[in-house]
């Protein structure tokens, strides 16, 4: 059997160490791929000004301008939600 796995020579400490060794680094690349798919979520045009709570012709002027860097499949453009949200500067009072 090619699944099976055997062990010699280790304590239970041991083995305990190592399973939670090999869980805590599947976690962490769970964890980091979901922030990565998070953060890369492509947005339209409507959902972009939405969510800044503009209209459509600043978002238009801001993209020209390179304030937003627009990205296009076809004939659709699409902005990536991380980039948007770091665009955002914070003013100080």
């Amino acid at each position: 059997m090619s699944d099976s796995i055997i062990v010699h020579n280790l304590d239970v400490q041991q083995l305990k160490e190592i399973i939670n060794t090999t869980v805590k680094n599947q976690l962490n690349d769970v964890f980091e791929a979901l922030k990565r798919e998070k953060n890369e979520t492509l947005l339209t045009r409507e959902e972009t000004y939405r969510l800044l709570k503009i209209d459509s012709t600043t978002l238009w002027y801001w993209t020209r301008d390179g304030k937003l860097k627009c990205y296009a499949i076809g004939n659709r453009r699409y902005y990536k939600k991380s980039e948007v949200l770091e665009c955002l500067t914070l003013l100080k009072k």
